[in-house]
């Protein structure tokens, strides 16, 4: 998983997995298939950590608490010490050739799958009446996303997790401000 986490799914060769994982190219072959069932595999676990999306946006009071979650956690995971800088999902097949397409295809569904169950906190949210009913769910929701993905670009690029975090405060001004219940 750090091997494609730090180069990508096509710049990760086979001679960089087995040294990675010390063994044959057989047993890859024989365990994954292939390079692509390998990544895949190597994406679930990245996906099922301690903290995942789905447990944080689950979790939130309400779809600005699980944005603001999203956000924090990709601060805090994309600037880890004992891991590659960035997100495996935003930055490990950006750009493909038309040989991976499917690859590139499979992450954009998952970010996909991320961005709709966080629009329907939003959502949920705008029923409850916790958030006031002009937001733009579709909208909150992508910017979360967009967001997400441009914090993963400033962590390759070598941003420290205080910048990364002061962006995400930043994005959260976008946020209409939650109306009081009344008593």
């Amino acid at each position: 998983m750090l091997v494609f986490w730090k180069h990508g799914y096509e710049a990760t060769s086979l001679n960089d997995l087995t040294s990675a994982l010390g063994v044959p190219p057989s047993s890859i072959y024989t365990a994954f298939g292939d390079k692509k069932g390998l990544f895949l595999d190597a994406v679930d676990c990245y996906l099922s950590g301690p903290v995942t999306s789905q447990s944080i946006i689950d979790g939130a009071a309400d779809g600005k608490d699980a944005a603001w979650g999203l956000l924090k956690a990709a601060a805090i995971g994309f600037t880890g010490e004992d891991t590659p800088a960035g997100c495996l999902l935003a930055s490990a097949a950006i750009s493909c050739s038309d040989q991976a397409h499917d690859v590139k295809e499979a992450l954009a569904a998952i970010r996909g799958a991320i961005e709709k169950q966080l629009r329907e906190k939003i959502e949920n949210s705008l029923i409850a009446d916790v958030l006031p009913d002009e937001p733009d769910a579709e909208a909150l929701a992508a910017h979360t996303m967009a967001v997400i993905q441009g914090l993963s670009t400033l962590a390759r690029d070598g941003a420290e997790r205080a910048k990364l975090l002061r962006v995400a405060e930043t994005a959260m001004l976008v946020w209409p401000k939650t109306r009081l219940k009344k008593a």
